[in-house]
């Protein structure tokens, strides 16, 4: 994570990036540090928001090509765990995207919607909501916690 840190802004975006995919990472990390060393928090907020969701919609671009063996392959997507999700989507829809910020599941969402076909726009709308949501609230409460040392 270190090197993440040293990388500033560029570091926080690809920390976030990657960790909107299915590699284990945690951008909330990186994304503390810089606050921690007085990095702009408006500038931090928009660059974790910014690599998070266009990670996530990297997710969503894998569910369109809808190739279980390259999913699975490389990603460790099972077709069984979408094709679960099925029913959700076609319940919900796009605003099922707002919870792609979730771990674990939040990656299967993302690709689910892909493979389902749910219009892009509208998922690109719904998950840029509830990335700034989340990372707004991260925010919020590091720099609280900042605050009372």
């Amino acid at each position: 994570m270190e090197h993440y840190v040293v990388w500033g802004y560029f570091g926080l975006f690809i920390s976030s990036f990657l960790a909107a995919t299915v590699i284990p990472l945690s951008s909330e990390i990186v994304l503390s540090l810089l606050l921690a060393n007085h990095y702009n928090f408006i500038a931090c907020l928009l660059v974790a928001t910014l690599g998070n969701w266009l990670g996530g919609m990297s997710s969503y671009a894998l569910g369109r090509l809808g190739n279980w063996n390259f999913l699975n392959t490389y990603f460790g997507i099972k077709p069984s765990k979408v094709e679960a999700l099925k029913n959700q989507i076609e319940r919900w829809g796009s605003p099922l995207a707002f919870l792609c910020w979730l771990p674990i599941i939040g990656d299967v969402f993302a690709v689910g919607l892909g493979v389902f076909g749910v219009p892009l726009a509208r998922v690109a709308f719904w998950m840029l909501l509830g990335k700034v949501l989340r990372y707004f609230l991260w925010v919020s409460f590091t720099l609280w916690g900042i605050s009372l040392f």
